[in-house]
């Protein structure tokens, strides 16, 4: 059996949208499209990692550069995490390999 030594660092709704500046129901709309990802607890209570906080800056960045409505930032946000994916892989590949470096 493992036990936690220490308390998981999560925010509830209420912190997480005063964290970031936005309203709740927007938070929780943004957890129902997907683009955020948090637990909710047996009282059915939202509950957020602390790098969610960073997930909902990268958001509000996207949202206001590019105008995107909130469903299609889903999008964009998962195809900027496969691209930084796939750079990591072929880094790692060509340190392995000892083959030129991508940029």
């Amino acid at each position: 059996m493992i036990y936690a030594l220490t308390r998981p660092q999560r925010l509830d709704l209420e912190s997480f949208a005063r964290v970031t500046g936005t309203h709740p129901d927007l938070v929780r709309r943004l957890v129902a499209l997907g683009v955020l990802d948090a637990q909710s607890d047996a009282a059915g209570a939202l509950w957020f990692p602390v790098p969610q906080v960073h997930a909902m800056a990268r958001i509000q960045r996207l949202r206001a550069g590019f105008a995107l409505n909130y469903a299609a930032l889903g999008l964009v946000v998962d195809l900027l995490d496969r691209i930084a994916e796939l750079e990591t892989a072929q880094r790692n590949r060509s340190r392995i390999t000892g083959g030129p470096q991508w940029t």
